[in-house]
């Protein structure tokens, strides 16, 4: 009898000690994470582009955030983000023509804390897109002056993110949605009529997570996907509504190497309006690879 009961003791001590295992080899998602998703994440490309796009030495995106949040474990914080998006073009004295300043402030709020591995968060984000230059937007023969042209605009965005742990597949997914407003007065008056007042943005992101025990609070997926689409309303060179000119899409493939820290490589598939700021009347299709900070542990 006392046999039996020290193998029923030792055993649900097992299997307590296993469950608590499993649940501690879930990956917390902070706020700060979802956040940082949501922004997007710092990049070069590699002089090696396929498509319609300029020949480039390379693009550069700048994405730092500054997070500020009264702890770690806050429901409510907010994220300053002074991006900058610049082209080195293949030309004579390889010029960095007129790179995107895109200054951003956002709020999240996590609107549950019970369960940190299913959640949903609504965001909402106020920035400015501008080229720094001062110039006329037309050129004497009425065509853009992407050179020197002035461009800017101001907007708002407001979105909801759910993350969601996926057990089977060992990954971590993201999914948000949001609605992006450049209000009347707020944008150069040229921009009328051939530029999205309103966009409508969709992505879903999935983590892969390593297989074997690693400390849950320095995990870093090895490979990621990230599909973007955004829908462009309203009037634009007088497209139909429902022109396919108006859809934007991008696949972004990431992959981390053991060798590497703090970076990894990146394959990415682009069509839509260029979003390089004056340049937005181009409609390219590319092809991609290069470099990629990913910061991410879960």
């Amino acid at each position: 009898m006392i046999r039996v009961f020290i193998i029923y003791v030792f055993t649900i001590v097992h299997l307590s000690s296993s469950g608590q295992e499993i649940k501690d080899t879930i990956p917390k998602i902070s706020l700060a994470t979802i956040a940082t998703v949501n922004q997007g994440n710092s990049y070069i490309t590699l002089p090696m582009d396929i498509g319609n796009l300029e020949p480039l030495w390379f693009e550069a995106n700048i994405v730092p955030n500054f997070m500020i949040r009264k702890s770690k474990n806050a429901r409510l914080m907010g994220v300053l983000t002074p991006q900058i998006i610049i082209r080195m073009y293949q030309e004579e004295s390889s010029p960095v023509r007129t790179p995107s300043y895109i200054p951003q402030l956002s709020v999240y709020y996590r609107l549950d804390e019970t369960n940190l591995n299913n959640t949903y968060s609504i965001f909402g984000k106020f920035a400015h897109h501008s080229n720094g230059q001062d110039g006329d937007f037309y050129l004497p023969d009425g065509e853009i002056n992407h050179i020197s042209g002035n461009f800017s605009t101001n907007y708002v965005e407001f979105g909801i993110i759910n993350n969601h742990y996926n057990k089977k597949l060992n990954a971590i997914q993201f999914y948000n949605t949001s609605l992006e407003i450049h209000a009347p007065g707020w944008s150069n008056v040229e921009l009328e009529g051939q530029y999205s007042m309103v966009r409508w943005h969709n992505a879903v992101s999935i983590y892969k997570m390593p297989l074997g025990k690693q400390n849950t609070d320095h995990k870093r997926a090895r490979i990621s996907l990230k599909a973007e689409a955004m829908w462009m309303f309203g009037n634009i060179n007088d497209w139909q509504a429902f022109s396919l000119d108006r859809l934007n899409v991008n696949l972004t493939f990431y992959y981390h190497p053991k060798f590497l820290e703090d970076i990894g490589l990146f394959a990415q598939i682009y069509h839509g309006m260029d979003y390089y700021n004056i340049y937005f009347d181009h409609q390219i299709s590319v092809i991609r690879f290069g470099i990629m900070t990913e910061i991410q542990r879960f």
